[in-house]
């Protein structure tokens, strides 16, 4: 089923703040139904993701473990022992972010580039009441995107590489670009309609 692109991006929006209300035992099911939907929809966008990220989510992991006050992991190490508090506050968080990564692999698969460039231009709608354009806004954004992702996916194996990637020249000029614009249809407002219950939810 097609949904807007707008309504895509907003969805996956609700989600991460839904995931960061839901406590551990709340979050299981659905971190765990997302990560499968990824990598039954988008397995290699899922795995790329990953790839990328593990050293931020290791780190995540770290702080929490070494940061957070409680009762010592392993009495051995002493001061230098993980609580058990900031290893269960940090695998808590590692899952919402897990999750969050899942449904940023689905969005990416189901939307090309000029999806994306429509449903940020439908959400930057406000920012013509302020004198802002907000073509300007979506194609930079969803550009910058697209050749950051590129950048990572060009055989350098370092960050500096991919660094490096974002800065030089692709060989593309855009000059002009058609904008393909959506209708919003009965289905988008029933999956924004569940994204918000699921927050409501969430908060409660």
């Amino acid at each position: 089923m097609q949904f807007h692109p707008a309504a895509q991006i907003l969805t996956w929006c609700l989600l991460v703040a839904s995931l960061q209300f839901l406590s551990v035992g709340m979050l299981l099911v659905p971190a765990s139904l997302v990560l499968l939907c990824a990598f039954v929809v988008s397995r290699h966008k899922l795995i790329q993701l990953l790839r990328r990220t593990r050293w931020i989510m290791l780190s995540l992991l770290l702080i929490y473990a070494y940061s957070t006050p409680g009762q010592a992991l392993s009495e051995a190490f002493g001061m230098f022992s993980p609580s058990r508090e900031g290893l269960a506050d940090g695998l808590l968080q590692l899952a919402r972010l897990l999750a969050a990564l899942a449904g940023l692999a689905i969005l990416l698969e189901r939307l090309h580039r000029q999806k994306l460039i429509a449903g940020l231009y439908t959400l930057f709608a406000p920012l013509q009441w302020v004198g802002l354009s907000r073509e300007r806004f979506a194609v930079r954004l969803a550009l910058t995107l697209h050749y950051a992702e590129a950048a990572m996916l060009r055989g350098g194996h370092s960050w500096q590489d991919a660094l490096r990637g974002l800065f030089e020249p692709h060989g593309e000029t855009t000059r002009h670009m058609e904008l393909q614009l959506y209708r919003f249809a009965l289905g988008d407002v029933l999956l924004l309609g569940v994204a918000s219950l699921m927050l409501w939810l969430a908060i409660r």
